[in-house]
């Protein structure tokens, strides 16, 4: 079954308007839009002309909220040997962890743990590989809820950014790389969401792959809960100058690729306009 989106357009405005810190009056004056309209909007009463208006004081871009809003667009699918997404139920959501292999040597990586790691286990043993580490994007506790077993069941280390914790966690820095067969996996540092936000960018497959996190949805991003600016900007200096065909793969929601998400993301597409 597809995994469904993670945010719709509602979220994507609530998302805006909380990391600019722009109230809906201040929303209202800076855009001429009504309160009253802007409302609507958040109650999922999707109208055109307001949505138009106050897209560029939220730096959204109009015309892709609006194909977001009206359900006109989803990731296509994306498919590699060596790429396997785990989509698990943790309370009121569902969080991805993944499985990255070198279809040659077998050897493999995990990134994060999701809510339950079983299917994962079972894929490992099912492509009879060895898990040689444990990556983690973040510590949030919906990405590590089931990394105890993961360890136990492995044996593999587990690296996660420096900045934040996790048990038996080994620091990781911006910049480090590690090598899984043949695969090369470059570790880079997408804070914003998370003080210690990861993003690792895989070469070795036959399309790059990027694991992403939550710094990045199909057609949204996670919350700048440490500062929404370092999360915008992670975004377009760090991931979406990653070539055209990479495989992106959040931590909630569908896989995607830089290509879709410069021309479909409102937070983005309107920075990758020719």
């Amino acid at each position: 079954m597809r995994i469904p989106l993670e945010d719709n357009f509602t979220d994507i405005i609530g998302k805006a308007q909380r990391g600019l810190e722009i109230s809906d009056s201040q929303l209202a004056h800076n855009s001429g839009a009504s309160e009253e309209a802007i409302r609507a909007l958040h109650d999922g009463k999707f109208d055109r002309a307001t949505l138009d208006r106050i897209a560029p004081a939220l730096h959204l871009d109009a015309d892709a909220l609006a194909s977001f809003a009206q359900n006109e667009w989803l990731p296509n699918d994306s498919a590699v040997e060596g790429l396997a997404q785990f989509n698990t139920p943790f309370h009121d959501m569902a969080v991805n962890a993944y499985l990255v292999w070198d279809p040659a040597s077998k050897e493999a990586a995990v990134f994060d743990s999701g809510a339950d790691c079983s299917a994962l286990l079972e894929k490992s043993k099912a492509e009879g590989l060895t898990i040689e580490l444990i990556l983690l994007t973040h510590a949030h506790p919906d990405h590590v809820a089931d990394l105890a077993r993961l360890v136990e069941a492995t044996g593999a280390p587990v690296y996660l950014s420096e900045l934040e914790s996790a048990p038996n966690a080994r620091p990781l820095v911006e910049g480090e790389s590690f090598e899984v067969g043949g695969l090369t996996i470059e570790a880079t540092l997408t804070s914003g969401h998370s003080p210690g936000g990861m993003t690792f960018f895989i070469r070795g497959l036959d399309q790059p792959v990027a694991i992403v996190g939550d710094s990045l949805f199909a057609g949204s991003m996670g919350g700048g809960n440490v500062s929404y600016a370092d999360a915008v900007r992670n975004n377009c200096e760090k991931i979406l100058i990653l070539p055209n065909d990479t495989i992106l793969c959040p931590g909630h929601g569908p896989l995607t690729t830089v290509a879709e998400e410069k021309q479909h993301n409102p937070f983005f597409a309107g920075s990758f306009k020719s």
